[in-house]
């Protein structure tokens, strides 16, 4: 034979032999800024997946010589991170809220009164309005508005509207009388707010629960319905995961059923709610799970919100003397509920914003937890903390689960509440991150806007969206961008349970993915509210 003919076809075969080494891939993204977010905080170019799974990492020339797809794609030097986790969130009640009246951002009660009357004039056929959003914070004077307004454009239909936080709701007198709502009504961890003995319509904490009770139920294709809305505005935003603090059995069948229908893509935490009904039927059949839902989670509250002034603190509030605010149940309560789930393998998740409501919590915790574990029981919020407070987190590995826009929502006020000295042990989100030496972060939307954006440019300059104030707020509790990036991903997983499966983009995990139009870490403050996402993938499948 020939010699050229001969190196010929010995290059043909190892062409071919080249070509068949490869491995066979679903997806395969090259040319790109990943960063894994594991351990080192890798930074590479190119992944390959398989069957919903990252099947390795690498750079372009690793990745390109071991694997081909028939979906390759090109990244142009775009970032990429895995996919978005909210340690703290609403999902439904978010989904819900989007075919609500929306009196988030309203400057008055008489705009709030004028966005409810426009919704009402654009669903005429409600048998009941309901809103969300008004926060009295950004009114004139500050004040818990009354109902007189509503009574007047409302006279017969009953009008239900929440605060911003969820803590409060301000009802109309056709409400009130169908919930039998009525002055000098007592009842344990709430307020039916009275003047000149008359109801004003305003409902703190328990007391709207009142109202709860006889609001329409959504059916479930209601309920299907909002939550294939809440979903995309979620994807849209690059979460691919969300933990649902307190849910109720009936939601999470609901849930659950979505999902293994295929309707329904998002994964989804759930914590149960703190109800005995929902508590004898879930804790002895242990933590359920499936691909995309993980149901570990008990949510407790042990008080209210601070701007509604429920939250429970150790001493007076500077802008209302001799007003402390109140647990939501009585210590007794809590510690009878973390006996019961000390020996399991549920995770105990209590809401606590004031110094007393965490200081209580924190001692039950220490209490049946003893010393360091990998129990993982979490402190929602821990908003609130008394200087002497701080080591009782990292004594028994408690989670402060942390929200960093409340901050930036709430600057504007909360020294008018706590005063300077407790400001300084409010909102410390790098004191917290000592504790354990990790710390998840979500949003708590819809109580906040939903976007990672902007938990991003709070944890990290600690400014809001308007980039207020210069040089941020309270900027000695500011995290780097390393450990922001790490809040929302990896840790959040880890506060879930999930850290083996998401998180962070290593072999075998599952592909969540987001590719964002600009990188986290690179850009000016300035320019991190203009990030987008521009492809996002669920366990491997494009969702956005």
């Amino acid at each position: 034979m020939k010699p050229v003919k001969l190196l010929a076809m010995l290059l043909l075969a190892a062409g071919l032999f080249s070509c068949h080494s490869k491995q066979p891939a679903d997806l395969v993204l090259f040319h790109g800024k990943i960063y894994t977010v594991d351990s080192a905080f890798r930074k590479t170019e190119a992944l390959a997946v398989k069957d919903g799974k990252i099947l390795a990492v690498g750079s372009d020339a690793e990745i390109r010589a071991n694997y081909t797809a028939a979906d390759m794609v090109d990244l142009g030097g775009k970032a990429v991170y895995p996919g978005f986790i909210d340690a703290h969130a609403h999902f439904a009640r978010y989904s819900e809220s989007l075919f609500m009246a929306s009196l988030f951002g309203s400057g008055s009660f008489e705009e709030v009164a004028q966005r409810v009357k426009q919704f009402a004039d654009a669903h005429p056929g409600l048998t009941w309005i309901l809103g969300r959003g008004w926060d009295q914070n950004k009114f004139p004077g500050k004040a818990f508005p009354d109902n007189k307004l509503l009574d007047q454009l409302f006279p017969t239909m009953p009008v239900v509207l929440g605060r911003v936080d969820g803590h409060a709701m301000i009802a109309n007198a056709r409400a009130l009388e169908l919930a039998g709502v009525h002055p000098g009504q007592k009842l344990e961890g709430g307020v039916i707010e009275v003047k000149n003995g008359k109801l004003t319509g305003i409902l703190v904490d328990n007391a709207q629960q009142l109202l709860y009770r006889v609001i329409p139920p959504f059916s479930a294709a209601e309920f299907g319905q909002r939550l294939d809305s809440g979903e995309q505005y979620c994807f849209a935003q690059g979460l691919t995961t969300v933990t649902d603090c307190g849910l109720g059995r009936q939601d999470i069948e609901r849930i659950d059923s979505f999902q293994k229908t295929g309707r329904l893509k998002m994964r989804v935490y759930v914590m149960v709610s703190d109800s005995k009904d929902d508590l004898d039927y879930y804790l002895p059949k242990g933590p359920y799970k499936t691909d995309l839902m993980y149901v570990k989670g008990v949510k407790a509250y042990a008080d209210g919100a601070l701007g509604s002034r429920g939250a429970c603190l150790l001493q007076p509030y500077d802008d209302k003397p001799g007003w402390q605010g109140f647990l939501l149940s009585s210590p007794a309560h809590f510690d009878s509920l973390a006996a019961r789930l000390a020996n399991t393998d549920w995770q105990l998740c209590t809401h606590a914003i004031g110094d007393s409501a965490n200081r209580m919590i924190l001692k039950v915790y220490n209490k049946y937890l003893k010393e360091k574990n990998d129990k993982r029981w979490r402190v929602e919020h821990a908003q609130v903390i008394n200087d002497a407070d701080f080591d009782l987190f990292g004594k028994t590995s408690v989670i402060p689960s942390v929200q960093p826009t409340h901050a930036t929502s709430d600057m504007y006020w909360a020294g008018e509440r706590l005063g300077a000295v407790r400001m300084k042990g409010a909102y410390a989100y790098k004191r917290l991150l000592g504790e354990n030496g990790w710390l998840p972060l979500g949003t708590d939307f819809p109580v906040e806007d939903i976007s990672p954006f902007k938990t991003f440019l709070a944890a990290v300059f600690r400014v809001d969206a308007k980039g207020f104030p210069a040089g941020g707020f309270q900027p000695g509790n500011a995290l780097t961008r390393e450990e922001a990036i790490r809040g929302m991903t990896i840790w959040a997983a880890k506060a879930d349970c999930l850290e083996k499966e998401i998180g962070s983009l290593e072999p075998g995990k599952k592909a969540d993915i987001v590719i964002l139009n600009k990188d986290l870490m690179e850009i000016a403050a300035a320019e991190i509210l203009e990030v987008k996402p521009m492809a996002v993938y669920s366990s491997g499948k494009k969702v956005f």
